[in-house]
């Protein structure tokens, strides 16, 4: 037998291998030239209106105290980012079934709505001293300040979610004699999944805010805390927000990929 060459790409191939590799560089081109423009406009705006550097240091001196500072903000962090998430945990696993049971039915969540639109319009950055004083200075207050902090726009988003399945849809399970249950599990939900990413990825910068919030007001550990006994260092505070900033990034990203492989067709129907 003879040993073929492999197979050369053809004309008609390099074009579709030449847009797939467009399309990969699009998706991460714009937030890294998003990212630098920020930071180039941060730096234009300090140099050109020569604003004090114990004010708003420019882009190097925050990457320089960065350096002189790493175990001391990369330890601070890791509290701020665990306070974050395991609020951010609690909230999804109370959000999801109280935006289920909105959504069993009208009455419900006629009756439920205000209430809950009351509580969400409480500023929750108030609550801290409350939670402090009543808990201590632990992780504890921390993680249920996050926990409000996200709670509402989860569970939001999960009921309009389940509210707006297409008709068609659920009349065809029940045309098939699909229980209940199983036509939330294989029509509802899968059709609440894009409102129920979008605020998963609302609620991951608010679970940040939540941890600094708390950590603003009392504690001994964390991002907020650096920010709040930073004094006169403005490049050590700065750091702290720039840290903050690229965990929001990064949390952003993780929930839109974690989109991507749960519920793939979101992408191939929105973009």
């Amino acid at each position: 037998m003879t040993a073929h060459p492999p197979a050369q790409p053809t004309a008609d191939d390099r074009p579709s291998r030449a847009r797939r590799g467009w399309r990969a560089a699009t998706r991460v081109e714009p937030p890294i030239a998003g990212v630098a423009g920020c930071l180039i406009l941060w730096w234009a705006i300090v140099e050109g209106l020569d604003v004090a550097p114990y004010l708003v240091p420019a882009p190097p001196a925050v990457l320089d105290a960065m350096r002189a500072w790493p175990g001391y903000l990369a330890s601070h962090g890791r509290v701020t980012l665990t306070e974050a998430l395991a609020g951010f945990a609690l909230a999804l696993l109370t959000a999801l079934p109280v935006g289920a049971v909105l959504a069993t039915s009208r009455w419900v969540y006629a009756a439920a709505m205000p209430s809950l639109l009351a509580l969400n319009a409480i500023p929750k950055p108030a609550l801290a001293p409350v939670l402090l004083a009543t808990m201590g200075f632990g992780i504890a207050p921390k993680v249920v300040l996050v926990w409000l902090m996200a709670l509402f726009t989860i569970t939001l988003a999960t009921a309009t979610g389940l509210r707006q399945t297409p008709a068609e849809l659920v009349e065809l399970s029940q045309a098939l004699c699909a229980t209940r249950l199983r036509t939330v599990w294989k029509i509802r939900l899968p059709a609440a999944l894009p409102h129920l990413f979008v605020g998963v990825q609302q609620a991951l910068p608010l679970a940040l805010i939540g941890a600094v919030v708390a950590e603003l007001f009392g504690g001994a550990e964390g991002l907020g805390f650096v920010i709040a006994n930073a004094g006169t260092n403005a490049d050590l505070a700065f750091a702290a927000i720039a840290i903050l900033a690229a965990m929001s990034i990064t949390l952003h990203q993780l929930a839109n990929l974690a989109q991507t492989v749960i519920a793939p067709w979101i992408h191939r129907t929105t973009n």
